[in-house]
């Protein structure tokens, strides 16, 4: 029987692994809130079917379903996904389900933390997120693993680990008044230690621009290896985003990692600038959160993608320059199988590949 444990993971001795290494399997979550996804969440379903498919090909994927849709995401998915019955408010799997950590004994846990629709009360995408938030401990419960709550309010997309002691984060999600306003930089770097058994926290100024998650660190960068991230890359010098890529550079460059290396960036190219087409806003229902309205800037970016056993899934968003990342991708990951999914549907509910999935560590 699991249960939920009142220790810390550093106390017990495990530590969050990097995406790079191996996974048992992959969990995603289905897309059907109308206020978010268009045309009742079809074109979004058959997108996370694609990315389900792609991530099959290395890793096992499960995905939760709710009741009402069971039946339409069994005859959408192929045989080999498992499918489970969930309750969830949305489909964000990297920011609702739990942060696994590992030990050397070859025993695994799931961080459980609290989550508040990015931003609660004050800014938060919908009401209510109960159903979101009990996604972490449910995970652990059917996986047989026990749990830690965390004392703080953190999505998964809002950190990025090495593996080796680093964890990477920005101070517009993590530091921003709808998160944990009574914690300073100093508390919320003490609970990351704790719960995730980090040595060291960089801190970047910003997330990507206009990204309604108050700026997740998971839309701007992403870990290549211990000392060696990609980051959003923007050469026009009008667009905000390139103010906000060179703060990060500059973060990034200024600050040592854990075990004292000098950190190797990487320029991803930006896709676009892309935005909400007069068609794509009509199709969704109107609601107080998020915007979704003809014109709205899209935080469309490469570094939104997943790792999962030595395998690249990464999002297709700019026929111009979709095939310069799978390039640079292929040289960042030698060896590593590099496969593009179509993933504009996702980018229109506010994420993309990396947001909507969570990998489970091979024990």
């Amino acid at each position: 029987m699991t249960k939920q444990l009142t220790t810390t993971p550093k106390q017990d001795g495990f530590r969050m692994p990097a995406e790079h290494e191996p996974q048992s399997g992959v969990w995603m979550a289905w897309p059907e809130r109308t206020d978010n996804w268009r045309y009742g969440g079809k074109p979004a379903q058959a997108t996370f079917v694609e990315v389900a498919k792609a991530i099959a090909q290395t890793t096992p994927v499960t995905m939760v379903v709710s009741a009402s849709q069971f039946e339409n995401a069994r005859s959408m998915l192929p045989s080999d996904i498992q499918l489970l019955e969930m309750s969830t408010d949305d489909s964000w799997m990297r920011d609702i389900g739990p942060s696994y950590v590992v030990n050397d004994k070859g025993e695994r846990r799931g961080v459980d933390w609290h989550f508040n629709a990015w931003g609660g009360l004050v800014d938060g995408l919908y009401f209510p997120w109960d159903k979101d938030d009990a996604v972490a401990r449910k995970v652990c419960e059917t996986l047989g693993d026990n749990s830690y709550r965390a004392p703080i309010v953190l999505e998964g997309g809002s950190i990025h680990v090495d593996g080796d002691g680093t964890l990477y984060t920005t101070e517009e999600c993590l530091l921003h008044p709808s998160r944990n306003p009574d914690l300073d930089r100093a508390q919320i770097e003490e609970v990351l230690k704790a719960y995730l058994s980090v040595e060291k926290v960089i801190w970047i100024p910003q997330g990507l621009y206009n990204d309604e998650t108050n700026g997740h660190v998971d839309n701007l960068i992403h870990v290549v290896r211990p000392g060696e991230v990609v980051l959003t890359w923007c050469e026009d010098d009008t667009d905000p985003q390139y103010n906000i890529s060179r703060m990060a550079m500059d973060a990034l460059l200024t600050q040592k990692d854990a075990k004292g290396r000098q950190i190797k960036v990487h320029k991803l190219p930006m896709p676009g600038p892309l935005f909400i087409s007069e068609d794509e806003a009509s199709g969704v229902d109107a609601s107080d959160g998020m915007e979704r309205v003809p014109g709205e800037r899209l935080a469309g970016s490469y570094a939104n993608y997943l790792i999962s056993n030595e395998h690249i899934i990464y999002p297709l968003l700019d026929e111009t320059r979709d095939g310069e990342v799978a390039s640079l991708l292929s040289e960042l990951y030698p060896g590593y199988q590099i496969t593009g999914v179509d993933a504009r549907e996702i980018l229109l509910g506010g994420g993309n590949i990396h947001c909507i999935t969570q990998q489970i560590p091979q024990i």
